[in-house]
């Protein structure tokens, strides 16, 4: 068990600031920029700008995460920044994808039930001060995951050999994402349940 400090405050939560104008920021800006872009390029077919725009927003995606812990460019903008730009892209990219018939509704639903059980944990907490929770290793491997498997599956929507080599790799991609997407949503429910512990523990 971490140690509390501050109410509603984790003693081990990474030190954060209130900085706005910080490069990791500017990329999760940025990554929400290009949102409306591929769903515009996936609607309408344009398959290798959809691509592209989501190999920017995997490699964005790391980038940013990189550069704060390294130069010590955590900030609380960040934390709420960086987990909304992920979920968009992917409810985005799930709603062209399925829209275009590429992965089954099912996949939709099981993913998109993960984010309203979050929503829920978001709004537990909020009720005790607390805004958002801290992004874990095993929510970015589960985006990593998830947006890797996308393109892979957009390349594997065809009938050449580099297709039929795609598709199984992005599929394999998909369930991994899936799996630690639901695992890295109890393990958030974990967090919540420390920070309205941490609220309720009679001051001494």
């Amino acid at each position: 068990m971490p140690a509390q400090g501050d109410r509603g405050r984790l003693v081990s939560e990474p030190a954060v600031s209130d900085r706005v104008l910080t490069l990791p920021n500017a990329l999760s800006m940025l990554r929400l920029v290009g949102v409306p872009i591929f769903l515009w390029a996936i609607l309408a077919e344009h398959d290798v700008i959809a691509l592209v725009t989501l190999m920017l927003s995997g490699l964005s995606d790391y980038l940013d995460g990189k550069i704060a812990r390294r130069f010590g460019l955590e900030s609380r903008l960040g934390q709420l920044l960086d987990p909304f730009a992920d979920r968009l892209y992917i409810a985005t990219t799930l709603l062209g994808l399925a829209l275009r018939d590429i992965i089954p509704w099912w996949l939709v639903v099981l993913l998109v039930g993960r984010e309203v059980l979050l929503a829920a944990v978001l709004w537990w907490i909020r009720r005790y001060g607390q805004v958002g929770l801290p992004v874990h290793f095993v929510g970015k491997a589960a985006t990593f995951n998830l947006l890797y498997a996308f393109p892979l599956l957009l390349l594997g929507d065809g009938t050449s050999t580099f297709a039929e080599w795609a598709l199984p790799i992005g599929w394999a991609f998909a369930w991994w994402g899936t799996v630690l997407y639901w695992i890295a949503g109890v393990m958030y429910i974990v967090q919540a349940r420390q920070v309205v512990a941490a609220h309720t523990v009679p001051a001494q």
